[in-house]
Formats: C-alpha cells, structure tokens, sequence
C-alpha cells in the first residue's frame, strides 16, 4: 500500500509569525511616532518642494506648528461628528474663544499667560455648556442651524468691536511683553512647536481615553440608533451635551496654543468656513477613526499653506492659461484633491490600509521563493 504524505497543513495569516509580530509593534507605534516628531526640530535636513527651508527652520516649524494645531482640532471635533453623530457648523465659536479669551485677558487685562489660558479655557468649556444645553432641545439640520447662529453672534461681536476688545476687522496683535520669555521670538519658534505637539498628544490621548470608556460605547450607540439608547434607559441629551463641552473644551485649549503660535487674534477664525474646513478634515481623514481626523486635519492644514506658494512659483506661472489659471487657485486645487480623495477611498485616508493590506499579502505571497 502506497502512503501518501499529507501536504504540510498552511497557517492562517493571521496566526502567521509576521503578523504577530506585527500585532505586537503596533501599539508602540503611536509612541515611536511621538519621538520622531519630538525630536524633528533638531533635524537640518532640507525637503525642496516639501518646505521652503530645513525642518527646523523658523518657517517650517511654525507651519508643523499649525499643522499640529488643527490635526488636534480635527480630532476634537470628531468626538462630535464622527463618533456622536452630531453635526455641527459653530464649533469654530469655541476656538475663536480660545483665540480672542487669550488674547484680550494677556493684552488688555494684562494677565500671566498661566492665569489667561486658565481663565480661557474653563471660559469656553463653560460656554461650550450652556450653547450645547440650548442646542442639543433639537435634532438633525436643526441642531446644525443652531450651532451656525451660535458661531454667527460670536463672529458678529468680533467684527463689531463689542467693548472696544477685540480690534474689530484689524483683528488684536498679542502684547508678548507679559509672555514668557522662552515663547517670544523667532528662536523660540521651536518651543511653540512642542506646546502644539502637546496639545495633540493631549487631544488625541483624551478623545481615545474617552471612546474606550462606557461613555463612548453610549456615544457610539447614539451615533448608530439613538432611539436604542433611549429603551435602555439612558439620556441621550446628556451624554451628548458631554461630549460637546468636553469637545468645545478642546477646541477653546487649541486657540490658547494658536494665538501664541501666530502672535494675534483676526477675525477669520469666527467664520463658519474654519468650521467646514474641520468638517472637511475629518471626512478627508476618516470619521470615527483614532488618527484619521488627525491625518486629514495635518494634510488639509498643509495643502492649504503650501498651495499658496505653488501657485505663485514659476513652474504654475510656465504653464499655458487654461492650466496657470486655476492652479494658481489655491482653493480649487484643494477642492479638486477633496473630492478625488473622497470618490476613490469614501472612507478617508484611513481606508486605504485595509483595502490594501489584502493586494499586498497576495503580492507578497507571490515573490516568496518557494520552500
């Protein structure tokens, strides 16, 4: 009789030694990403194209700066968007807060910056509470108007000078005679980078504490069917009205760090485009997701700073008129890469990986050299 040797039985990839392997170093990826960028200000290295001059440049490190900034903003307002549910268009109201609360308290009531940020940030987080207590009585595109005429009277106040305060259309330059030394100056450009990188760190660290805990199992379940939150006997009002104060909270933190990154208060913050811009970031990135509100806001804020000099270079100014013409648009040459982000990979830039990693296992089963 003839003994046939079964074939060696083949191991799931995911009981596979690399993807265990993997499984393992995924967790302290986040932290090597955190070191990288810690330490990137003391790295001269020159990207042409990329950045105007080294990475720890005094331009570039502002740009990072802000890049930072609105990535933990983004974050912020995807504890509403994208793991509540809720849509709103006035969440730029609570970091204009942060913004012109800072400001005003350092440059008119010329108050230590620990005292202002203080004041600013328990402020807006209290004013997050009492606009999400008037707005979250509505639902829907109501609860969407709301929030926009919330953001419209703060934008209003602003432009209108109330109390001779906020320097009207001229916007208010920060007085940094209060300021601490080591945040004043072209030098110190590099500290303000790391207060952004803290204030990311921070966001990101609060908004996952806060999906992993109950309460974001709730929000996700308001998300999902909010009638079913209600059979289980829990209030959706409230929990909703935690997460908007805890998000405008960040939002109003996020304009004290801004103000000192930019050196003044302009009305532009106010408007409801910033709160569109955010919206966009995190659709770009990926709502409900742990980094891709955090990706689409870095990536927008970049686009969005570098297209300016792209379309003033010689390279787009070359070109024939019917191409020079719009390139030289920053907006449509971001609005273009929106919606083809948004038509190729819907879910946002966090999709592209799962939707890859299959077409990647299968090539790299392919070129691996038979045993």
């Amino acid at each position: 009789m003839t003994v046939i040797d079964a074939p060696p039985a083949q191991v799931p990839d995911e009981l596979s030694p690399q993807r265990g392997r993997w499984h393992r170093i995924r967790p302290f990826l986040p932290l090597v990403a955190l070191a990288v960028l810690a330490i990137l200000p003391y790295s001269t290295m020159s990207l042409p194209g990329i950045f105007e001059g080294p990475v720890n440049s005094p331009g570039t490190l502002q740009l990072l700066a802000i890049c930072l900034i609105f990535g933990g903003l983004a974050a912020g307002y995807d504890l509403l968007f994208g793991r509540t549910g809720m849509l709103s268009f006035g969440h730029a109201l609570y970091f204009a807060a942060g913004v012109y609360g800072t400001d005003i308290l350092v440059t008119r009531a010329g108050l230590p910056l620990w005292q202002a940020a203080l004041l600013t940030i328990t402020g807006g987080t209290i004013l997050a509470a009492l606009l999400g207590a008037v707005a979250l009585r509505t639902v829907g595109i109501a609860f969407a108007m709301v929030t926009l005429a919330f953001a419209q009277v703060g934008a209003i106040l602003v432009a209108r000078d109330f109390g001779g305060l906020t320097g009207g259309e001229e916007g208010l330059p920060l007085d940094v005679s209060g300021l601490p030394a080591g945040l004043v100056g072209v030098t110190n450009t590099v500290n303000l980078y790391w207060l952004a990188l803290a204030y990311l760190t921070l966001v990101v660290f609060v908004v996952h504490r806060v999906s992993g805990s109950p309460t974001g199992r709730v929000l996700a379940g308001l998300r999902d069917d909010e009638r079913r939150i209600g059979v289980l006997g829990l209030d959706p009002y409230r929990y909703k009205l935690v997460a908007f104060t805890l998000a405008g909270g960040l939002a109003s933190a996020g304009g004290v760090v801004y103000v000192l990154i930019v050196g003044g208060a302009s009305p532009h913050i106010t408007s409801s485009e910033l709160t569109l811009s955010l919206l966009v970031m995190v659709v770009l990135g990926g709502p409900g997701t742990r980094w891709g509100p955090v990706l689409g806001g870095v990536l927008y804020m970049y686009l969005d700073h570098r297209l300016t000099a792209f379309g003033t270079s010689d390279a787009v100014d070359n070109l024939p008129a019917f191409l020079s013409r719009p390139l030289s648009q920053p907006l449509f040459v971001l609005g273009t890469v929106f919606i083809l982000a948004v038509y190729f990979f819907p879910g946002g830039i966090t999709s592209l990986a799962p939707r890859l990693a299959p077409r990647l296992s299968h090539l790299t089963r392919t070129l691996r050299p038979p045993r």
